[in-house]
């Protein structure tokens, strides 16, 4: 799984905000309307989330995750390990309703 191709594919919907968007971590603002589609793209690539699940997160990836601002009942995390990459996408949906921020994030 490719960094690029994940950045690639969800530029496609539309954003309320773009608020970063560099080699290894993409940040943008996305309206509710466009979740469903984000969703999808991002099941494209990880599969289904591994929070919220039945499962503990790892000791591993809550680590990793804590530097990014970690990851909290109602939000969502999907992870991948494939070799040396380590690319995860975190989803915190806004007290509005409305917005959701995403984050990707490579780990180098």
């Amino acid at each position: 799984m490719q960094f690029e191709e994940i950045k690639k594919e969800v530029k496609e919907i539309v954003f309320d905000k773009l608020r970063m968007d560099c080699d290894n971590q993409f940040e943008a603002v996305i309206l509710k309307e466009e979740l469903a589609k984000l969703i999808a793209r991002l099941e494209k690539f990880f599969g289904s989330p591994v929070w919220p699940s039945k499962n503990s997160l790892s000791f591993q990836i809550r680590e990793l995750i804590e530097g990014f601002g970690g990851i909290v009942s109602g939000q969502i995390l999907y992870f991948s390990k494939e070799g040396s990459d380590t690319i995860f996408a975190m989803l915190w949906p806004w007290q509005d309703g409305e917005r959701t921020t995403l984050k990707i994030i490579k780990k180098i």
